[in-house]
């Protein structure tokens, strides 16, 4: 999965293509390093997404308009002051670096025309973009990075902006045959790996690829390499500098199966026919990576709600865990009861200063031996083990109540982990949080009112043309289940472990076979146990579904219930 420079040079042609000549109308920041740019060109309007996440740099155009906050960053407002309204130039690519230039004309205050450019580095972890003038001096960035985080460059206003050079690799569209032979030579290493490691903008499934079209096996080590070997390579090399310049790019995925491997701006021949192709480099990155930006998001957003969950969930299973290892400790209660009524029974034969006593049970009609304080007389005796069964029975009493409801906390808090699981949206969270509130784990600030609730239940429709619904979390399921759902349509939960309600509506009809094990894939998917090849799912009609009074959200009991073993895959499920 590389974001490599032969990606970018795609990206790079697809947006001068698209770009070239548009205004930007619109900048706005969804996120703290984020970008959505709205540009308005002769074919319509367009929008710009620029990531400088560190764990999912992105740039591509898109058709989705994201939210965003009430009051703009200082990044946001710079950008607006200058370049709102600002016409492309064009975007550009140093070399096969890792880098956009995107280059705006302007007028400034004065009315003059002026230059900016807009410099996006998609470098993994140094991700960033950063706006400079016409002489290269840095105006601001949306990530700072000073000298005591980097010794290599500071990123800061006021400073000169210059590309890194930290390795001292190839330039594809100048180095000669004789500059690859001496550099990949002298890595003793997979001859994959050094060529990744001495060509800018080369990701290791691009040098394999590159291997594989050279007839050279990708493992072989440099120093079993030929003069021809080389020569094969070096072309290889030169044809993709040539689908570079003349942009004959084919954006292509390999799958194993259903399951993305890769992806590539020239055909992956290394997988066969297992690829498939995609009209721009765009519509690939954004198909591929939406899904896994949004949870990278949402998972960053709820890292505070999730922490509160994970110090409640410990905290209360090691209350469980001491309590259950008291509970065994009270296990010996019986035996002391027996103990005191055969010594009332048996007592009389015990003599003075013995230290035991063999008596016949007759719970069990064996003879046991019943140790004795030989400072007390039998009936002394009697009263020290009722006294102890007494003690005992009161804190095993007192401990069932008790495990019963740290056991309902935890089942309570390891549903909401899993609710944050599938959270996709910040509306999702409010949900979460309003449920971690009324449950006391967070607390309301002085005069909050109760978050009002937008977010609704995932909505799915059957091949059979049934609708389908999934709870997001424990008030969804509550009011799924309870509310929306009639007696007769059926409802649908993982066998013991968290998980969300689904519910089929059944409009009166009779669900076909293929239904039941669709909703029981949904109820597989949005639980606990989703990683699992196999979930036992319980199917019931709602109408046997019922609430215990004073219970947790999303808690019920059902006394009948039919079940099944399901896979957890809805890729061809079609969610509306």
């Amino acid at each position: 999965m590389a974001f490599d420079g032969l990606t970018i040079a795609n990206l790079v042609y697809e947006s001068n293509r698209e770009l070239t000549g548009g205004r930007i109308y619109k900048i706005a920041q969804p996120e703290s390093d984020e970008l959505l740019l709205t540009i308005k060109t002769v074919e319509g309007q367009k929008r710009l997404l620029i990531s400088a996440d560190a764990s999912l740099p992105l740039f591509y155009l898109t058709d989705e308009n994201k939210p965003s906050p009430m009051t703009a960053p200082n990044f946001c407002m710079l950008l607006r002051k200058h370049l709102q309204n600002g016409r492309i130039l064009g975007i550009s690519q140093p070399g096969l670096e890792r880098i956009i230039h995107i280059d705006v004309e302007h007028l400034d205050e004065m009315g003059d025309l002026c230059r900016k450019t807009l410099v996006v580095e998609l470098m993994g972890k140094h991700s960033n973009i950063i706006f400079v003038n016409e002489n290269d001096m840095i105006l601001d960035s949306i990530k700072h990075v000073s000298a005591a985080v980097s010794s290599v460059r500071e990123v800061l206003p006021g400073r000169p902006y210059f590309i890194a050079r930290t390795q001292d690799k190839l330039d594809l569209f100048t180095c000669e045959e004789k500059n690859l032979r001496d550099a990949l030579s002298a890595k003793p290493q997979p001859t994959y790996k050094a060529l990744y490691g001495s060509v800018t903008g080369i990701s290791p499934i691009l040098a394999q690829e590159l291997c594989h079209r050279a007839g050279i096996d990708a493992d072989l080590p440099t120093a079993g390499l030929q003069a021809a070997d080389y020569s094969r390579l070096y072309m290889e090399l030169q044809a993709l500098k040539e689908v570079i310049t003349s942009g004959t790019f084919r954006p292509n995925v390999a799958y194993d199966g259903k399951k993305p491997l890769e992806y590539a701006a020239i055909p992956l021949t290394i997988y066969g026919d297992s690829l498939s192709f995609q009209p721009d480099m765009s519509s690939l990155l954004e198909h591929y990576y939406a899904e896994k930006n949004t949870l990278t998001r949402i998972r960053q957003k709820s890292a505070d709600l999730r922490r509160i969950v994970q110090t409640a969930l410990e905290r209360n299973v090691k209350k469980y865990d001491l309590q259950l290892q008291q509970m065994k400790d009270t296990e010996k209660r019986e035996n002391y009861r027996v103990y005191g009524e055969l010594l009332n029974t048996y007592g009389y034969s015990a003599q003075p200063g013995a230290k035991s006593l063999e008596a016949l049970n007759y719970y069990t009609n064996e003879t046991i031996t019943i140790p004795l304080d030989p400072t007390l007389s039998a009936k002394e005796n009697a009263q020290k083990y009722f006294d102890r069964y007494g003690k005992l029975k009161r804190t095993f009493e007192a401990l069932s109540q008790l495990t019963t409801e740290v056991k309902a906390e935890i089942d309570h808090l390891e549903s909401i982990s899993t609710s944050l699981d599938i959270a996709l949206k910040e509306e999702d969270l409010a949900e979460i949080k309003e449920e971690l509130t009324e449950s006391g784990y967070i607390h309301r600030k002085g005069g909050a009112k109760k978050v009002k609730i937008t977010s609704k239940p995932f909505h799915y429709i059957s091949s059979d043309g049934f609708h389908m619904y999934v709870g997001k979390n424990n008030f969804q399921n509550d009011q799924l289940t309870f509310q929306f759902a009639g007696g007769n349509d059926w409802w649908f939960h993982a066998k013991k472990i968290p998980g969300s309600h689904v519910v089929v509506k059944t409009e009166g009809k009779e669900l076909p076979d293929r239904t039941f094990e669709e909703a029981a894939r949904l109820a597989a998917y949005y639980s606990k146990g989703r990683e699992q090849e196999k979930v036992e799912i319980d199917y019931v009609q709602k109408k046997h579904v019922k609430k215990p009074g004073g219970a947790k959200p999303g808690f019920v009991v059902y006394y009948t219930n039919f079940s099944m073993a399901v896979s957890s895959d809805i890729s061809d499920l079609q969610q509306i």
